[in-house]
């Protein structure tokens, strides 16, 4: 079991990661991570592993939903992760996938899974309906692409 100290500060990384995410401060959202930014985008099948691949990750989702936040965060905390459950929310403003941006909308509830190494993070595991948020934007066709390389 860990200890209460190490709780606090897993959390409050948690926090630092997403708060963040959300200004664009994403060399601050790199020194969350125990020196090896990894993320695995799992509905589809996108791992981005290195620093320089997370920020071409939070660099092209940007760039697409500028304005991408969290809202609704609820956290579960166990020995060797924290789970984060939260709704996705943005606007498509700018090129996605090679499309341009539709202004549309989405909201999609997000698991995150967070692994840790002491109190920093080592991979970060999402689940999101990702039918759901491009349908949300008006590009129901990106469907069709499921199981091709993005």
């Amino acid at each position: 079991m860990i200890s209460d100290e190490l709780r606090t500060r897993r959390l409050a990384i948690i926090d630092e990661h997403m708060n963040t995410e959300v200004t664009h401060e994403f060399d601050l959202t790199l020194e969350t991570f125990h020196g090896h930014p990894h993320y695995e985008i799992m509905p589809t099948g996108q791992v981005f592993d290195g620093a320089e691949a997370v920020m071409g990750y939070y660099r092209t989702t940007r760039e697409a939903f500028p304005d991408q936040r969290h809202d609704n965060v609820r956290t579960h905390v166990s020995d060797e992760t924290i789970i984060v459950e939260f709704d996705l929310l943005g606007t498509n403003l700018g090129e996605f996938y090679g499309m341009p941006p539709t202004g549309k909308s989405f909201r999609v509830p997000v698991i995150a899974v967070f692994f840790f190494e002491e109190d920093r993070i080592v991979n970060e595991r999402v689940y999101f309906d990702s039918a759901s948020l491009v349908n949300q934007i008006g590009r129901g066709e990106l469907l069709a692409l499921v199981g091709q390389e993005l």
